[in-house]
Parts: C-alpha cells; structure tokens; sequence
C-alpha cells in the first residue's frame, strides 16, 4: 500500500483512542487533537477501531466502528471511531469506565476501497488474499465490510470470506454470485495492545498466514 505509517505514529494513534475512550467516558466530551500530531496523521484516510475484551484469559468483540473511505483526516477520524466504538456499536452496550482496562485497542488504518472488475464471480476467489485484503459487499442500500483480520482469526477461505461479508451486509451468502454486485477490497495497516493498556504492536497478517 501506498501510505505508510511509522511505528511511532501507529503507537502514536492507540494511545489517542484510548485517550479518546477514557475522556470520553468521563466527561462526555471529544478530546481535541494533540499539537504534536505528524503531518502524515492529517491525511484523510479510512480508519476502524476494534475493542476486544479480555476476561480469564478470553477474548471477545467489544465494539468495531470506523470510516470505510478517506472522509476525515486520520486522527480525527480515529478519536470519532474509538469513541463510537465504545459507546454506538449497536451490537453491545455502551462501554464503562470499569470495563476499559479489561480492552484491548486494535487500529486499522484503511486504503480507499477499490471496485473489483472480474470476468466472472467466481474469479474473486483468485483476486482476493486473506490475511492482505479487506472486503466490502454492496448490493442495493446493503452494504457490509469485514476488514482483513477477521477471516485470518476465523480460519475462513476466501469463498467463506465473501459469504460471511455478505451475511454482514444482511443479503444471502451467495449474493457474490449474483451479477450486479459490487465487490471492493482495500488493505489495511494495524496495530493493536498485546495487553489492556500494554505494549503495542504491528501486525502483519498477510504474512503470517503465508508462514
């Protein structure tokens, strides 16, 4: 992918979300974006948060929110997607102070969506890499997206990847087969805490699935 971030900057952008959450919940109000924020976090970008809860050594879904295309500038949209995360993810109630040191932060940063032109609908099981690429499914006002991670965590192929996305996007599972429609992929830098509040890290998905 084109834009890069250093692992300063991805450290830089977990810790403001945590920071958003934290704020957040306590005063209900938005933190302002620090003056010490590099000129490449400025670029508007596609950003998701992820909220994983850890308890007794098990993790699970906490809330995931984000922007799909480059709308906002990055650590604006990131500071708007942790704080969403925590409190509007329609799937759990709103995250509690108490709560937060049992979460861990992942940070994706987005490439804009690329429509995906095949010959074929079963030409997308070549296109697609799991592990490098993100999907999103759009068919009418249906949309849903599933970032990169997700089948490397389920162990899903790439014909499970594209069912499940359809299935997030509330259509049958084989709706990837259906002429008109729309498929885009997009990859996605991460990082995310090993531990709540703990050491951050890149990781490479991609590349650990080739291993």
């Amino acid at each position: 992918m084109s834009f890069e971030l250093t692992d300063d900057e991805g450290k830089f952008l977990i810790v403001l979300a945590r920071e958003a959450i934290t704020s957040f919940l306590k005063t209900g109000k938005k933190i302002t974006v620090p003056p010490t924020t590099s000129h490449q976090l400025k670029e508007k970008c596609g950003v998701f948060v992820t909220l994983n809860s850890v308890k007794r050594g098990v993790e699970e879904l906490r809330g995931c929110i984000g922007y799909p295309e480059p709308i906002f500038p990055l650590v604006e949209a990131t500071i708007d997607s942790a704080i969403n995360s925590a409190t509007q993810d329609p799937r759990f109630p709103p995250l509690t102070s108490r709560e937060l040191d049992q979460v861990k932060i992942e940070v994706s940063i987005l490439t804009p969506p690329k429509l995906m032109t095949v010959g074929a609908p079963q030409d997308y099981i070549n296109e697609l890499k799991i592990g490098r690429d993100g999907l999103i499914v759009e068919r009418g006002f249906c949309k849903g997206l599933l970032l990169p991670q997700v089948p490397v965590e389920w162990q899903w192929n790439v014909e499970e990847f594209l069912s499940n996305c359809c299935m997030k996007a509330s259509l049958p599972p084989d709706t990837w087969l259906i002429k008109g429609t729309r498929i885009y992929k997009f990859q996605a830098i991460i990082f995310k805490e090993k531990t709540p509040t703990g050491e951050i890290e890149r990781v490479e998905f991609y590349e650990e699935n080739q291993k």
